[in-house]
């Protein structure tokens, strides 16, 4: 689907004021949605479309009592540009995630309502003050703990017991990155490897460092959660096939492109869950007060196709858990 005819799903920008304007019979209420992935990505169509039916299901209806206003920012430049534009609208609220968006929000107001979702540890990341009393202008829904690392590592493992060096690809610009790989360090010599960290920011540099990884043998791949990563997932599943690298990915869309294996939450509905923090807003209560919450379904998701290509042979136990399995 073309970027102008998904926003038209939508209820395209240009026509809502319109029809607010034929059909108000109170104070149209705006809403910013500020996404760190382009408006043609499937990933980002699924969770903007759960956010838009949760709205629904709360009443607010897209043209008749809301305006929701959307920014697609793929780089750096972009956020910071997006981020100024959205806060000049002075929206009722803005829902974004990760802390590519969530930090700058922050720095450009402390007044502007923001929910965010698919962020690690907002506390010390400084956007809250504890998960159950925000305090400030934010609050929303945190992604997982940096503990699932050690299940990322297990699973890897589990899966592929000749593995001795692991890859592990995150984003060492925001704090989760940093803190994500340090909880999979503080495990990595029980299970008898060595780690070597991958910062990803652009494609050229993701493609260099995992061809130079995977000149010795043994390796392994552990894909943290990060914007870049989500950008360049095409691009990090097809070098993990190259190379036959076996993988383990943070989150299901990895997997369903061809990736190995993944266990996370269900990204798609932090975003439909987020509907209900931005209709309490929209009804007067105050991030500060709405505590922080965390996920509450998680999945494995597993390729056997992509097993096959690699000549792994999925353990029972690891088959047995899955909660998908691509054929």
């Amino acid at each position: 689907m073309k970027r102008r005819a998904f926003i038209a799903t939508l209820g395209g920008a240009a026509a809502w004021p319109v029809v607010a304007r034929g059909q108000q019979t109170e104070r149209v209420r705006r809403v910013g949605v500020l996404m760190a992935l382009g408006a043609d990505d499937p990933e980002s169509k699924a969770r903007v479309t759960a956010f838009v039916q949760g709205l629904a299901q709360l009443g607010w209806i897209i043209g008749q009592n809301v305006q929701v206003d959307y920014r697609w920012a793929l780089n750096f430049d972009d956020v910071h540009r997006y981020v100024a534009e959205l806060v000049a609208l002075a929206p009722d609220v803005i829902l974004t995630h990760s802390s590519a968006t969530v930090a700058p929000l922050l720095q450009a107001t402390r007044t502007v309502p923001i929910v965010f979702t698919l962020i690690v540890d907002p506390v010390g990341a400084g956007y809250v003050d504890s998960l159950a009393h925000p305090g400030g202008n934010a609050t929303g829904f945190t992604i997982h703990e940096y503990a699932i690392g050690a299940k990322w590592l297990e699973l890897l493992k589990q899966i592929a017991p000749t593995v001795t060096r692991v890859a592990v690809i995150r984003d060492p610009a925001i704090a989760a990155g940093t803190g994500m790989f340090g909880a999979i360090q503080s495990v990595a010599s029980s299970f008898g490897v060595e780690l070597n960290p991958v910062g990803v920011r652009e494609g050229g540099d993701i493609e260099r460092a995992i061809t130079a990884f995977a000149r010795s043998s043994n390796g392994g791949l552990i894909v943290t959660g990060s914007v870049p990563a989500s950008a360049n997932r095409e691009l990090i599943v097809a070098l993990a096939a190259r190379h036959r690298l076996p993988a383990v990915y943070f989150t299901r869309y990895f997997v369903t492109g061809g990736g190995l294996i993944s266990y996370g939450p269900d990204y798609v509905d932090e975003f439909r869950l987020a509907a209900g923090y931005v209709d309490r807003i929209l009804k007067g209560e105050k991030p500060a007060d709405l505590p922080v919450q965390a996920p509450t379904k998680y999945e494995m998701v597993l390729n056997l196709k992509t097993a096959k290509a690699l000549g792994i042979d999925i353990p029972a136990t690891v088959y047995a858990r899955a909660d998908e399995v691509i054929e």
